[in-house]
């Protein structure tokens, strides 16, 4: 059928069921009411079924096709939240690894398959695009149609179109012009927009809650582009950075332009007596749980010729982010590193074996004198950090890091004030004295250095995703709490027609008529499906 022209003379679109102008049917229906989702304009999907893009094009406006998508995008996103993302994991080791040694085998196929990197993968993101597809040409199908219908709305509608609604009553009545406007005037106070064709009437309101499911799909089409968004370069960041104390490092994710100075890192403890109250219970059973961690850095910026300019000093707190440029760094967590921190000893008396005093040195600023009790002292002669033997035979060390130290020390004592030589290392001890030494240093113990762990995030998305979320429950409220109820009177000499359809709240409509015919010789239509 090529453009049906209806008796009332208007040409209608391909496939049009009810003409858009008059209401009258065009392809016969054995159904008692009017389908009046579309006002029985036909849908392109609906009559277009020939051709590649035809069938394309039938296949992403199936409602069915979308909830699938949508089924697809929730089960893969379910499968995410399995294990931690890897764009979440603070362990500063190689991802393989972490989920090998956290989760075991299956750790380790969930990252081989790529499952820890989902919501990047380019079959999630293809999901995504299918479904932002879908809701495209889903609601063009339907939107086009729905205004054809909605804007060529005639006051005057043929007597089928009237006969076949849900709401519809017929009489033989003469209505007066009074009475009439009375009607008029009762529908303009229920905010209906009334419209006049000699006797005739037609009464609309709340027509702007059938572009509500529209409205929602616009939301949803705008937060799928911001997630395909997030993964262009520079756009969403997420890195994880370890320094330690006096240590300065480039901050990575911003290309070199921003670098990151650990003054200190302290970790405060929850206080037995001033918080004892308050987590009583849980002090009990464990007193070293961390109050606070706290990261006191300097930001700097790297300048043309090099140099780093200093923009501030910030102590990261935990949600006590640094901010900068578009980036926000935030105190995650901790690590103990391999790297020593300090080192203690005994000094001993070897034939009594009894214990002089401890000596603890600080790795990063070792003290040359370390007094002890009764005059005994000990004083470090010679320090080597990283220790080996240069190509002269002397000690030397390879790096200022304590990966090998080794310590010559003086040992004094009342028995021997001039000091005995001894050249101590970890869990071994080399006296000079070859007749040997009345005194010993005996490796007591380590401790290494704890080192805060930081996380950089950049997300310039956010704001599509919000504005996104904002329009879809603007789409919710308008398609919700608002119903599109239209009112239809045909006065003749000796009949009146009146037929009345709403998207829903079927008992609203009809609450709305009895107002506007209360007093009037008018019975009010009744619910056709329900006879």
């Amino acid at each position: 059928m090529q453009n049906p022209k209806c008796v009332c003379g208007h040409v209608n679109p391909v496939g049009t069921a009810i003409c858009e102008s008059c209401g009258k049917e065009l392809i016969e229906s054995a159904q008692q009411t009017y389908d009046m989702r579309y006002d029985g304009v036909a849908r392109k999907s609906q009559v277009y079924k020939q051709s590649i893009i035809d069938q394309i094009w039938r296949f992403f406006s199936s409602v069915k096709v979308g909830i699938w998508l949508i089924i697809a995008l929730l089960v893969a996103a379910a499968i995410g939240t399995i294990l931690p993302q890897s764009n979440t994991v603070t362990a500063m080791v190689p991802l393989d690894q972490f989920y090998q040694n956290e989760y075991g085998w299956f750790g380790s196929l969930y990252y081989t398959l790529g499952l820890a990197d989902l919501y990047g993968s380019w079959w999630f993101m293809l999901i995504i695009c299918l479904l932002g597809a879908s809701l495209v040409i889903c609601s063009i199908d339907r939107v086009v149609p729905l205004y054809r219908a909605l804007s060529h709305q005639r006051i005057t509608k043929h007597d089928q179109f009237m006969r076949k609604q849900r709401l519809f009553s017929e009489q033989d009545i003469a209505l007066s012009e009074a009475e009439v406007n009375t009607i008029q005037s009762r529908l303009e106070a229920k905010r209906y927009h009334v419209r006049r064709e000699g006797a005739n009437l037609f009464a609309e309101k709340g027509r702007f809650s059938r572009w509500g499911p529209y409205i929602n799909h616009i939301g949803l089409i705008i937060f799928l582009l911001g997630c395909l968004f997030r993964q262009f370069p520079g756009v969403n960041v997420t890195e994880h950075m370890s320094l330690l104390q006096g240590e300065t490092q480039e901050i990575p994710g911003t290309n070199g332009a921003y670098y990151l100075k650990n003054d200190q890192f302290s970790i405060k403890l929850y206080d037995d007596q001033k918080d004892k109250e308050q987590y009583a219970a849980i002090l009990e059973e464990n007193s070293d749980i961390v109050k606070q961690y706290q990261t006191d850095v300097t930001l700097y910026q790297k300048q043309e010729n090099g140099s780093l300019q200093k923009i501030k000093d910030f102590p990261i707190n935990v949600n006590k982010p640094l901010k900068f440029a578009d980036y926000q760094l935030y105190q995650m967590s901790y690590q103990t590193t391999e790297n020593l921190k300090d080192m203690s000893f005994h000094l001993i008396d070897k034939e009594t074996q009894q214990n002089m005093g401890e000596v603890k040195i600080d790795l990063q600023n070792p003290k040359e004198t370390y007094p002890l009790k009764d005059g005994y002292t000990v004083q470090l002669i010679g320090y080597y950090p990283d220790f080996y033997i240069n190509e002269s035979g002397l000690p030397a060390t390879k790096s200022d890091k304590p990966n090998h130290p080794i310590f010559i020390f003086d040992l004094i004592s009342p028995s021997v004030p001039t000091g005995e030589k001894s050249i101590v290392g970890i869990m071994q001890t080399v006296e000079t004295n070859q007749a040997g030494n009345k005194m010993e240093m005996k490796f007591a113990n380590a401790s290494y250095e704890v080192a805060p762990i930081l996380t950089l995030r950049k997300d310039q998305s956010i704001w599509i995703l919000a504005l996104g979320g904002l329009i879809f429950m603007i789409g919710v409220v308008q398609g919700s709490y608002w119903q599109h109820r239209r009112i239809w009177l045909k006065v003749s000499d000796d009949q009146l027609l009146v037929a009345a359809h709403t998207n829903k709240n079927w008992i609203g409509q009809q609450k709305d008529i009895e107002r506007a015919f209360e007093g009037l010789p008018i019975r009010p239509p009744a619910d056709q499906l329900k006879k």
